[in-house]
């Protein structure tokens, strides 16, 4: 069958623009989740309370014509209200699937750090494998899907670290941040005819969100980039100042987002500069750096640049 192909770029200017007129002075957040998604990748936002964090996962439901279900994770929330559960049908004596949450385009699981290790885990296998299992049988999640993830910062009251499995499960971790004095003049002055969030219409289908994702698949990565790709996460494993570096799963989200960044750039190829943009957000929130590291205060950012700056990439030819 004949794939149908879009101007990604065109269309994601198009689907920013609509963004901004809800979450003001966020571009580069913006821009980072909308890569994401085309990535098929899961987007983690970790930042203190109340800086739009919900609010753009929800404009970006609306805006991508995503269906979407929120859960408020809490202590109390079990696993059962992610993945779903089976109920005995009296009529027919037979047990019947009742879909939980997760079932759906873009799940959005606020304060997820909020919720026990055994719910949090709960995700895992729909964020991995795209489906979950109930009582042995297995669901397909609806396709597009996305999980946004909000956590608040470790150290908040009622909250706990996220597993490191689930952390590597997360393409990307972004911070919002607060916004400057002109922006929230802005943010308040939107809102003077109502919440532009309910205004917001979907400029893509689904239908054309997976086409567009399946084209960034098919983007072009020469062989001499995916080495260069390779080497960066080898290095990580090799560094001083990191206890422990990066998985194969980081290579694949390395890559994937390069050719999402390339293709909101306008190219059907992956250029090692779209590697080095994309590397340290990618990849900061899957390290363990040595406690010496911690001890002097380094951050995992500080040496991902390190460690681009003393990789050489591939020549252009």
């Amino acid at each position: 069958m004949q794939t149908n192909h879009y101007d990604i770029a065109g269309a994601s200017q198009q689907i920013l623009a609509q963004l901004r007129r809800v979450v003001v002075g966020k571009d580069q957040v913006l821009i980072w989740t909308l890569a994401a998604i085309l990535a098929r990748g899961h987007i983690l936002l970790e930042d203190i309370p109340g800086v739009g964090k919900t609010t753009m996962a929800l404009s970006f439901s609306k805006t991508l014509g995503l269906d979407c279900n929120r859960v408020q994770f809490t202590p109390d929330v079990l696993p059962s209200d992610v993945t779903g559960y089976s109920v005995l049908q009296q009529a027919t004596g037979r047990m019947v699937y009742q879909p939980g949450a997760v079932l759906c385009n873009l799940f959005l699981a606020d304060e997820l750090n909020r919720a026990t290790s055994r719910t949090q885990s709960a995700l895992l296998e729909a964020m991995e494998e795209g489906q979950v299992t109930v009582d042995g049988v297995s669901h397909p999640i609806p396709q597009p899907f996305t999980v946004i993830a909000t956590q608040n910062p470790t150290g908040a009251a009622g909250t706990q670290l996220l597993p490191d499995s689930q952390m590597d499960r997360f393409t990307i971790r972004l911070s919002m941040g607060y916004p400057s004095a002109q922006d929230e003049v802005a943010m308040v002055l939107n809102r003077r005819e109502g919440d532009p969030l309910h205004q917001l219409k979907p400029i893509v289908s689904r239908e054309v969100l997976m086409a567009m994702q399946q084209q960034v698949a098919d983007t072009y990565v020469k062989s001499s980039v995916v080495r260069y790709v390779v080497n960066l996460i080898h290095a990580t494993r090799n560094h001083p100042d990191i206890q422990r570096g990066a998985s194969p799963r980081a290579t694949l989200s390395v890559t994937a987002m390069a050719k999402s960044i390339a293709r909101i750039q306008g190219r059907d190829y992956v250029v090692p500069e779209d590697v080095q943009t994309v590397f340290t957000t990618t990849i900061a929130h899957r390290l363990q750096l040595s406690p010496a590291a911690e001890a002097k205060g380094i951050g995992a950012e500080a040496v991902l640049q390190d460690i681009l700056s003393s990789v050489r990439p591939p020549i252009a030819s």
